[in-house]
């Protein structure tokens, strides 16, 4: 069959780049998500451990956090990030390796925010059960 000539051909979303800007760190037990944003929250550059090649139980150490921020940064330092307020959520193992591996390519760390979700009295628990 042929090509319909109808296809929609999308157009990339250009991105204001500032030298000011949020870094993302979202670390749960499964996989760790590095992604940089400017302050109005469009998306620079973004990276995970499943991206830079971890499988299974790779992907929640502190090396799998080092390379995909590592990634991420490097990307988002060409663009002209030179700094960030960092945000992390999560229970995972590597959230301080890569918070240490943004600042070490060269973009400053102003302030680090732990925005993990606590439960404040939780769900309802379940009935007692009946024998």
């Amino acid at each position: 069959m042929a090509k319909s000539k109808t296809s929609k051909t999308t157009k990339k979303r250009v991105v204001k780049v500032d030298p000011i800007g949020k870094a993302y760190i979202s670390a749960s037990f499964n996989n760790i998500l590095v992604t940089l944003a400017n302050n109005e929250g469009q998306v620079i550059s973004w990276s995970s451990a499943g991206k830079m090649g971890f499988r299974g139980s790779k992907k929640n150490t502190p090396y799998a956090a080092q390379t995909a921020a590592e990634d991420c940064s490097k990307t988002a330092y060409d663009l002209g990030l030179r700094k960030v307020k960092v945000y992390v959520k999560g229970p995972g193992s590597g959230r301080e390796s890569a918070i240490r591996t943004i600042h070490s390519s060269g973009i400053e760390v102003l302030e680090i925010n732990d925005i993990t979700p606590l439960p404040h009295n939780g769900c309802r628990p379940p009935k007692r059960r009946r024998v």
